[in-house]
């Protein structure tokens, strides 16, 4: 198992609690970084907003693409996967400061979480044309063929709906071969039949190890019809690790005490809108964001671990972690779960 993390670019988490302890700032995320390759973490996700849709839109939010560059220079072995949306970005533009990135890291440590946009007042705000669900996946397909021969290619043209590009030239090249790796996630069939396609991980919300694997199960047998090697797997997680359960269960009561006068209420409502999932979404839902309760990773070390375990008996390659204030509490995971079951593992064989 890898263990992964969201970098947290909003500074927190939960939209019940105002004040985390965990500041939007170059400063925080730039400790935080350095201290998780030396505790066993190996990746973090950077994801990108221009607004904050945490604390609401008044509150800061760091720039993914900036961050991570800045974060190549100051890590080691951290893999920096940045999300990207592809509204936002030309793709050829992209792939020449994906691949300068990738240099600045010593290669193999950039990689990119391909994100439709789903808020529409944001893209309003920046002068970015919004589209409907559908469309944006066609959008994206064609922006993932454009990055993908820029990467690969040499003096290339292409020509689709979206996109065209003539004679297109991008030295250096990426030092990650054949490319950085692409992760992309979604529900809709629209989704899972182009990350099939054309990415080579597949990230998914939480939810129990039981769903997980039946999901993996699905995307497995979608990427086995197209000829295609196996994907990798994530999925995200809230963790609350303590001594005894009941403390455990007094700290969710505490970041599950739902206020829907929160700042960042209407900004979840957009994204409900703006996405096709395949479930129900409860309030408990909207206190942490990406259905990470759902993966059920609260309790006793020993109890989380064994949900860890359950994960990967699942075919998940990464967990994705959330928790909150995050230095301190990936402090605690990283010394009660990944240091002793990497050690039961080992001893083990």
């Amino acid at each position: 198992m890898r263990y992964g993390y969201w970098l947290p670019v909003f500074g927190g988490w939960l939209r019940n609690v105002e004040d985390e302890a965990m500041e939007a700032s170059w400063e925080y995320v730039k400790r935080l970084a350095r201290r998780s390759e030396q505790i066993g973490y190996d990746l973090t996700l950077v994801a990108e907003l221009n607004l904050n849709d945490i604390k609401g839109v008044e509150a800061p939010s760091l720039d993914a693409w900036s961050t991570a560059a800045a974060l190549a220079a100051v890590t080691e072995r951290l893999e920096l996967m940045v999300a990207v949306r592809p509204t936002f970005h030309n793709p050829a533009l992209l792939a020449k400061q994906a691949a300068n990135i990738d240099h600045i890291g010593g290669g193999g440590r950039l990689s990119l979480n391909v994100v439709s946009s789903w808020w529409a007042s944001e893209a309003a705000m920046y002068g970015v044309h919004f589209e409907r669900h559908d469309d944006r996946y066609a959008r994206t397909s064609e922006w993932l063929e454009v990055v993908d021969r820029a990467w690969k290619e040499d003096h290339f043209s292409y020509e689709g709906k979206f996109y065209k590009v003539s004679d297109t030239v991008l030295r250096p090249k990426p030092l990650t071969r054949p490319r950085p790796v692409i992760y992309a996630g979604g529900e809709s069939e629209a989704a899972k039949e182009l990350i099939a396609e054309k990415c080579d991980a597949y990230v998914m919300h939480g939810d129990p190890p039981e769903r997980v694997r039946e999901k993996v199960a699905d995307m497995s047998a979608r990427r086995e019809r197209l000829g295609l090697g196996p994907l990798k797997f994530g999925v995200a997680g809230y963790t609350i690790v303590r001594d005894s359960e009941e403390e455990a269960r007094a700290e969710l009561g505490r970041i599950t005490d739902v206020h829907q006068s929160a700042a960042g209420y209407d900004n979840y409502q957009q994204w409900l809108a703006g996405t096709q999932l395949e479930r129900r979404v409860s309030l408990e839902d909207y206190s942490v964001s990406n259905r990470g309760l759902r993966s059920g990773l609260v309790g006793t070390p020993e109890q989380v671990a064994a949900r860890v375990g359950e994960f990967e008996d699942a075919g998940v390659d990464l967990l994705l972690l959330q928790c909150s204030p995050q230095l301190e509490e990936m402090e605690r995971f990283a010394a009660q779960v990944i240091a002793p079951r990497d050690t039961r593992l080992a001893a083990n064989g």
